[in-house]
């Protein structure tokens, strides 16, 4: 069996019924007691119960956390199991599917590709993808369901393209009509990036670009623009110059087979509840490479590696004396791009809901304003989630971050990104 590096385990203390606080240690952060860091340990707790109660409910059937402040880990809690036919517990290195939480990591990327010069945010897209050139905007359907068209009154650009702004939606059968079109032409299931681009450049734009904010493909776009620039596989790329270097052993686009038996079990809901063994839905379990990783979606990981990359983020692209991307790339990834009359219109995915106060960044959701978005985080915190219930925050202000993992496909799963971040502020002594 391959040997990785999994975090040590010095020892275990009583949560709750079911749950565990580690105190694992991660090479590159150290460890100490919420109260060195200016957090309260009792409030931790509380934290942590509110995540737990939902695990009680059989709302989830595990969840794995951590929180680091200043450099230091100083809480991480295992609640429920991972399997509830067999009871198999929860660790910090038992691999889950993040699913979006991967975009975040695709922003690193294409910040690291900024730094050497290869893009810049005012750069029209199919400057590097020329396939898109010819794209227009659909401004409605005829009678007989085809979209009429009319051209973009500017061609998207790369700033566009890592904010949601640039016309493109995911395609779904439950959205609107160009979302369906979308959907009918299976993108995200192409076998090759040349194939997804040429499923794409048949497509029309969604709406004029800069117009609207739309969750869309512009991060598996991104994926294939990096590989473009750089020659090599997403999976490659990612591995040489961010998983590699941060000493992300996990972390991958498949899991070998060698770690399977570390991988969660995902579920989701049939009912309230009722937590049913998940299908594959929208993403396969690879236990290989695939032969189009995505830049949206499709990572696993584990609590230990994602620390490490959200400590990267905090650190403005440092980690355990590396540098990794360039600080003012990362600062452009953690700062709201879209402006006021965009921001105002208000935009939902899931459980985010950009709105003024709350916006985005590169590849992820900056809370630039926390009393207009009434969140009680710090200014500047940077957070985004996955399909499956993962979340993270880092919040510079408070110099704080938090992780989230569970294997949840839910449409009504607990927004417990916003349960915690509400509960963390209330663990903040100073």
């Amino acid at each position: 069996m391959t040997s990785v590096a999994p975090a040590a385990t010095a020892t275990a203390e009583p949560l709750a019924p079911g749950g565990y606080v580690s105190t694992s240690q991660i090479p590159g952060l150290g460890r100490t007691t919420p109260e060195d860091v200016g957090l309260s340990t009792v409030g931790l707790r509380r934290v942590d119960a509110a995540i737990q109660e939902r695990v009680t409910d059989g709302v989830i059937a595990g969840a794995i956390t951590l929180v680091a402040r200043h450099g230091k880990v100083v809480h991480t809690s295992t609640m429920g199991v991972d399997d509830l036919r067999t009871g198999r517990q929860l660790a910090t290195d038992t691999i889950v599917r993040i699913f979006s939480m991967t975009k975040p990591v695709t922003a690193v990327a294409m910040g690291i590709l900024a730094d050497r010069g290869l893009w810049s945010p005012t750069d029209p897209i199919a400057k590097y993808l020329p396939e898109l050139a010819e794209m227009k905007v659909c401004n409605g359907f005829d009678r007989q369901g085809r979209p009429t068209l009319e051209d973009p009154v500017h061609p998207p650009t790369m700033a566009e393209l890592l904010t949601h702004t640039a016309g493109f939606v995911y395609g779904s059968k439950r959205t609107d009509r160009i979302g369906r079109l979308y959907a009918r032409h299976k993108l995200l299931r192409a076998s090759s990036a040349q194939e997804f681009l040429d499923r794409l450049a048949r497509l029309p734009l969604a709406y004029q670009p800069g117009t609207q904010w739309r969750y869309s493909l512009a991060m598996d776009i991104q994926g294939v623009l990096i590989e473009r620039l750089t020659g090599q596989s997403l999976p490659d790329f990612f591995q040489q110059h961010i998983f590699e270097p941060l000493g992300m052993v996990d972390t991958a686009f498949h899991t070998p087979p060698q770690k399977l038996y570390r991988r969660a079990r995902l579920y989701y809901t049939g009912g309230p509840f009722r937590l049913l063994k998940g299908p594959n839905l929208f993403s396969k379990d690879f236990s290989r490479q695939p032969s189009l990783a995505l830049g949206g979606m499709g990572l696993v990981s584990t609590l230990d590696d994602y620390t490490r990359f959200a400590q990267l983020l905090l650190n403005r692209g440092e980690y355990a004396g590396k540098r990794i991307v360039n600080t003012d790339s990362v600062t452009a990834q953690m700062t709201n791009l879209l402006p006021e009359s965009l921001l105002a219109q208000g935009f939902r995915t899931g459980h985010m809901h950009i709105r003024p106060g709350f916006g985005f960044g590169w590849n992820g959701a900056v809370v630039y304003d926390p009393q207009r978005a009434q969140l009680p985080v710090g200014r500047g915190t940077y957070m985004w989630d996955g399909a499956a219930g993962t979340w993270f925050w880092v919040d510079p202000e408070h110099d704080l971050l938090y992780i989230g993992l569970i294997q949840l496909l839910s449409h009504t799963a607990p927004p417990l990104q916003a349960i915690t971040q509400r509960l963390m502020a209330d663990a903040i002594l100073d």
